[in-house]
């Protein structure tokens, strides 16, 4: 298409170009925008360099004009306007998220990129959203996809945006580094099945908090592994031994960070009571021990009974932290997972999700579109018989009304050259192609959705850090009503447009569709 327009003399005709989507995704109504700081670091370095250029030579048919590729190493974003709705906002269908306006040939180039960079970021937020509210705000949820996502780049976007959306960690270390996400793990089945016996153990010490020398660790956690199992009236002997040198080996080397994972032979007969006899020891040494995980079986039952045994130990120990360890469940959680567990009551703390999270396997694209909305001042509309693919013409400025509560009611699109709302007079808002959903809104507050990040080859404005943006998310997610938020039929929200956007749009709707002749 480059080339088209090159050759057509069309490259340097002004368009404009919207990016949105047509539909919420996982059945829900709200979206997370995600993805506009990488857009805006692409169009900073968007260039053609010697080697792009050879290679484009080496594949485009031969009878092009060497003309076009001086022209390419010439091309570079200095012209492009990117007007865009806040990183972490919550967005709606059909509400253009970003506004682009610039030279056609060059606006055409970043389609692909734009959309590759927004669809995927603002689908995992979202997801990661969704589980959050699955999960309620006091509950930690931890991203563990790294090794089920699609790539190193697949998994490194979906830790950096599943932050955005709501995840208090990463065990992705890149991600910490890269991102400064807090970062969270613990063992795994291999390396406590690779000790069979105690004999496994080739160091047996530990040096105590605040003491000079080391001592023999082995042997305290042994002797609390007897009274453990008396407390909990389970046979000493049927414990996996190989289990608890695994234990005293990883505690060792995080005695301030020690988190186990219990279930790899049986959580009540052996994970549980290993656990809780090296805890013990850890605290006589003066280290307090963080919690388990469970990755297998009914994790509410299963957390339900943890908790009993460690309230248990707790009362009869006189050792008031121990009920409040944390426990961990992981094992396949989705969003379906984590609201049966909420119905059925359970005692875990945090949650590790991966798959689910990073594959957003409920819906694997949010379905962005680019669409070219105005070229030469004419505004432009792609029509379709199905009419959620009609596209509204022109440039246009997005505002989005409260209510009296303080929650957006309403997202209003108008043409460029009429008055925006104001707070406190109503304005008429019409559903885009449906005449008789219509309604006035009396606005409490008024807020332009559309701000300009990058003109004349320079960024116009700070863009937010991660914190910052994962900040907007929560706040935006806050102020959106709970029946647009539900998990169950939730409440479309309204996306409007003016009267005379709804009239101009119609009409070149009209003009633009051929009258059938029947015969």
């Amino acid at each position: 298409m480059a080339y088209a327009y090159w050759q057509n003399d069309r490259t340097y005709d002004r368009a404009c170009f919207d990016l949105f989507f047509r539909k919420n995704p996982f059945g829900g109504e709200f979206t997370l925008y995600a993805g506009l700081s990488e857009c805006v670091k692409f169009i900073q370095n968007f260039r053609f360099t010697d080697s792009d250029i050879a290679y484009l030579k080496s594949v485009l048919p031969p009878d092009t004009q060497d003309g076009f590729f001086e022209h390419l190493r010439q091309l570079d974003c200095s012209d492009v306007e990117l007007y865009s709705i806040a990183e972490g906002m919550v967005v709606f269908p059909r509400v253009p998220l970003i506004r682009l306006e610039g030279p056609l040939g060059v606006l055409q180039l970043l389609e692909t990129p734009f959309l590759n960079l927004i669809n995927y970021a603002s689908l995992v937020a979202t997801n990661a959203a969704r589980f959050r509210m699955a999960a309620g705000p006091n509950k930690s949820l931890l991203e563990f996809g790294l090794r089920r996502a699609q790539g190193p780049d697949g998994g490194l976007t979906a830790s950096k945006y599943s932050y955005i959306g709501g995840f208090d960690g990463t065990s992705n270390v890149l991600a910490g580094k890269l991102f400064g996400i807090p970062l969270k793990g613990t063992n795994a089945h291999s390396m406590i099945m690779s000790f069979a016996s105690m004999d496994d153990l080739k160091c047996r010490t530990l040096q105590p908090a605040e003491g000079s020398y080391p001592v023999e660790f082995a042997s305290i956690c042994e002797r609390w592994l007897g009274e453990v199992c008396k407390l909990c009236d389970v046979l000493k002997e049927q414990t996996i031994k190989g289990e608890l040198a695994a234990f005293i080996a990883y505690a060792r080397s995080f005695p301030k960070g020690f988190l186990a994972l219990v279930d790899t032979y049986d959580v009540m007969k052996s994970g549980l009571v290993n656990f809780c006899a090296v805890a013990l020891a850890l605290d006589e040494l003066g280290y307090r021990p963080i919690g388990i995980r469970i990755d297998s079986g009914d994790l509410a039952y299963q957390s339900i009974v943890a908790r009993e045994v460690f309230t248990k130990l707790g009362e009869s120990l006189q050792k008031p932290w121990f009920p409040k360890m944390v426990i961990v469940a992981s094992n396949d959680i989705n969003e379906d997972t984590l609201l049966s567990l909420n119905q059925q009551g359970h005692s875990i703390d945090s949650f590790g999700i991966g798959t689910h999270l990073v594959t957003c396997q409920k819906q694997p694209a949010l379905g962005c579109v680019f669409k070219l909305v105005q070229v030469n001042e004419l505004p432009r509309i792609k029509l379709s018989h199905d009419i959620e693919k009609v596209t509204i013409p022109g440039r246009k400025q997005i505002h989005r009304l409260y209510g009296q509560d303080g929650r957006p009611l309403v997202d209003l699109m108008q043409q460029m050259d009429e008055d925006p709302p104001e707070q406190g007079k109503s304005v008429l808002c019409r559903h885009p192609f449906e005449e008789s959903k219509r309604a006035y809104v009396r606005p409490a507050k008024v807020v332009p959705l559309h701000q300009l990040y990058w003109k004349d080859g320079k960024v116009c404005q700070p863009i937010s850090s991660l914190e910052e943006t994962r900040a907007v998310a929560k706040q935006s997610l806050q102020m959106l009503r709970e029946d647009h938020k539900r998990a169950l039929n939730p409440t479309p929200y309204k996306v409007s447009v003016s009267d005379n956007l709804y009239q101009f749009l119609h009409e070149l709707w009209l003009q633009s569709a051929p009258i059938e002749e029947l015969h």
